[in-house]
Formats: C-alpha cells, structure tokens, sequence
C-alpha cells in the first residue's frame, strides 16, 4: 500500500469503469482561447481607464502644489525673518511667472497658472515684481495672491499685524 504522500494524481480523472482517459479523448481542464481573450479585454480596459483617470488629476496635484509651495516660502521667509532679527522678502515676477525667497534659488509657477497680486493701495497688479516684507515682529507687508486655472482657484492671504498666511 502507497502512502498518501507519494501518491501519484493523474491529470484527468478516471473514467466512470476505472480507466484512465487517453489519447483523443482529452481532459476539459483548462482555459478556452475565448475566456482568456476575455480577460485580457478587462484587464485592458481597466489599465485604460486608469490612465485616464491619472491623466485628468495631474493639473490639479499640480495647482494645489504651487499654492502649497507659494504659502511655505512665505510661511519660512516669516520664519527666517524672527530667527535672524532682520527682515524677509518674498519676491513674486508676474511677468516671469516665478517667485523667490530672498537668497534663495527662485522656483517657477508652472505653464497654464495665472498669478495676480491684490494690493491694498495699488490694487490688482498683474505685471512687474512684486515684493512681500516680513519683518522680525511676524507682521507683513503685502497684498493677497490670487492664482487660477481654467477650472480652479485659489487665494493665499496674509494677517498684515500677525503675519499667518491662510489659503482659502
């Protein structure tokens, strides 16, 4: 008697007299050409969709990444301004559509973002440079900054006496 770990399975089951079957008569184990075309088909069709879906959020990771980063250079220049004793800029070139945390490498604000300035005395700036003062007590000097895509936008305002920076 075989022990059961050794046992041999054959590959098709035995006929219902005991034989095992053979030659023309094959085994139905197995996939059909139909169903593996099938699933192939799904899954292609997922992958698709996917990548569609990928596609049409990428400008908006991008939008919400430049208001993001905007913000935080301002929030650090606030920050350098009350560790060093001496006043921050925060240079935003309209025309050029970049901004730069004084001594610092300037970063661009990416194509198909409008940028304008809110000031309080001039009003809406939309070319030229505009500068935004911090000084060592946490108050700022400065305007709001508006950005905007075709579908979305943003403002990244400034407290003037306290100086926090919220994006609404």
């Amino acid at each position: 008697m075989q022990d059961a770990r050794h046992r041999i399975t054959p590959l098709c089951p035995p006929s219902p007299r005991g034989e095992l079957k053979g030659g023309r008569e094959s085994c139905t184990k197995g996939f059909v050409l139909l169903e593996l075309i099938v699933v192939l088909f799904l899954i292609s069709l997922i992958v698709g969709m996917a990548a569609v879906f990928f596609a049409n959020t990428l400008p908006s990771h991008k939008f919400n990444s430049t208001v993001r980063n905007i913000s935080t250079a301002i929030r650090q220049a606030r920050a350098l301004a009350g560790i060093h004793n001496e006043t921050q800029t925060v240079t935003i070139d309209l025309d050029s559509n970049t901004y730069t945390l004084e001594g610092h490498a300037s970063k661009e604000i990416p194509r198909g973002i409008s940028v304008k300035v809110i000031d309080p005395m001039e009003g809406e700036i939309y070319r030229g440079k505009y500068n935004f003062v911090l000084y060592p007590a946490g108050n700022v000097e400065g305007g709001t900054i508006v950005l905007w895509t075709s579908t979305r936008s943003a403002t990244i305002q400034m407290d003037p006496v306290v100086g926090t920076v919220v994006i609404k």
